[in-house]
């Protein structure tokens, strides 16, 4: 293996640019503050095992999504990882989501696949037919995750009352 196709400069910065979005995907999907950490800290591990450069910022930051997703999936199979409460994980997240915690606590608490679609469509504005491509699935897999996944978040959001005067 020749010379990464970076400098350390450069790394720093990518790391700055997109540990945040790296973080946030690890969490919604690991559930813990401690393995989402672990999973990140990976996902930028593998950077450095890159052997070629990014075409262009799309490709880098579409890269680290497919990657964090993979080492999380990764991780959640292995037998022996443990389980942590989920308390830890909500306060976690309340530092990059949006304005109202009560919302972002409600995603946080959708099933997996629909947690990561309505972050990757709504919190990081990809198109559902950039998720499909990023997560392997067909479009109208993920457009039908999507809706779902808003019926359940209003349905849970009515239920707390939220909206309400």
């Amino acid at each position: 293996m020749g010379r990464p196709p970076w400098s350390k400069e450069e790394l720093a910065s990518l790391y700055q640019r997109h540990f945040g979005m790296v973080y946030q995907i690890c969490l919604v999907l690991m559930k813990n503050v401690p393995d989402a950490e672990d999973a990140a800290q990976t996902v930028f591990r593998r950077v450095l095992e890159r052997a070629e450069s990014f075409r262009d910022p799309e490709h880098e930051k579409a890269w680290l999504i497919v990657t964090a997703r993979n080492e999380c999936k990764n991780q959640l199979r292995h037998w022996w990882r443990t389980r942590r409460a989920g308390e830890e994980a909500l306060e976690g997240l309340a530092w990059a989501q949006p304005r109202d915690q009560e919302v972002w606590d409600q995603v946080a608490a959708l099933p997996k696949p629909h947690r990561l679609v309505l972050y990757l469509h709504y919190y990081q504005g990809y198109t559902t037919g950039e998720i499909a491509d990023m997560l392997g699935e067909n479009p109208s897999t993920v457009r039908s995750r999507l809706v779902q996944a808003r019926k359940k978040l209003k349905l849970r959001l009515e239920e707390d009352g939220y909206g309400q005067t």
